[in-house]
């Protein structure tokens, strides 16, 4: 995969994917690419304003694209179910699900549902609508869920006790658990599609260190700041920060459970590798105990078995 870029993405006519968050930073150039490439994308923003900012982006680029909008607030499990409903209605069967839209250490504040902010939104918010898709994804056959972590993900922390974070709030470490969430979410759901027998692969991406408009809209304070001086340094840009996650999506190599990141110093830039989450985020026992209680909080149920104890 050594110097794998947005051009060995290969042809993509046929297929349909689904990309939030593809109205800014990654999921715009994830969305943009693949539609070039063939694939009709649908472009699911928190607005119709965002989505079709989106769309003439996108065709300016590539004209001939097949592009559709949806409306999604992962930060609102009503919106994520009639967004999904929409999707399947349109499209039964669905190759492809990136999950890649989030917020980033934001203050302290609770979705619609009441959950905490980032882990309601990065995390509890593509659980549910990874489950609402995933029939259509396996009726695609071979089809992907292709997760966006980060490298934040390695400080992360999860207090089953706390899930609202009530004993302190730190808009950093909150970020960081809902990061080591998505990896957990994505390997458990690996480990569950392996063992009901499906060809569905669960696989992670992280973009590296890329400058992109979450550092912007969420920090504020010192770390907003720092975001503004460190970017134009040392950030990669988000057409090659969203080369992970194409990766992720198409390549042929790619296995369930796997985690592509840059192969610079770090994974903080360069082209895409298989790289490894940290060991808590491999961890079976607390994949299972955030499975369990992210099903409890947001009222659906994948219906997958529990994997078997190694």
């Amino acid at each position: 995969m050594s110097g794998w870029d947005a051009g060995d993405i290969g042809d993509q006519s046929g297929r349909v994917a689904v990309v939030t968050g593809a109205n800014s930073g990654i999921g715009l150039v994830a969305a943009r690419e693949l539609a070039k490439a063939g694939a009709t994308v649908v472009i699911a923003a928190r607005s119709e304003e965002k989505a079709r900012g989106a769309v003439e982006e996108i065709a300016s680029a590539a004209p001939d694209a097949k592009t559709e909008t949806g409306i999604l607030d992962l930060a609102d499990l009503a919106s994520v179910s009639a967004f999904a409903d929409k999707v399947k209605a349109d499209h039964p069967k669905l190759d492809l699900l990136i999950n890649n839209a989030g917020v980033m250490m934001t203050p302290k504040s609770q979705t619609k549902d009441g959950f905490e902010l980032q882990f309601g939104t990065n995390h509890l918010g593509h659980f549910a609508l990874t489950d609402h898709l995933l029939d259509a994804v396996r009726a695609a056959g071979g089809g992907r869920v292709v997760t966006v972590s980060s490298l934040e993900h390695k400080p992360g922390r999860i207090d089953f006790d706390d899930m609202d974070l009530a004993e302190g709030y730190g808009s950093r470490s909150a970020y960081q658990r809902s990061k080591l969430s998505n990896a957990l979410f994505g390997i458990e759901l690996d480990r569950r599609l392996r063992a009901a027998g499906s060809d569905v692969k669960s696989v992670l991406a992280h973009p590296g260190y890329s400058n992109t408009n979450l550092q912007s809209s969420g920090p504020t304070g010192i770390m907003n700041q720092a975001f503004k001086l460190l970017n134009p340094l040392f950030a990669q840009s988000p057409d090659r920060g969203a080369l992970p996650t194409l990766y992720a999506a198409v390549a042929s190599d790619v296995e369930g459970g796997d985690f592509i990141g840059p192969d610079g110093i770090g994974e903080m830039r360069g082209h895409p590798k298989k790289v490894r989450a940290t060991a808590l985020a491999q961890n079976a026992t607390i994949g299972a105990k955030l499975w369990e209680i992210s099903e409890e909080m947001t009222g659906v149920s994948f219906g997958l078995p529990e994997p078997a104890a190694a």
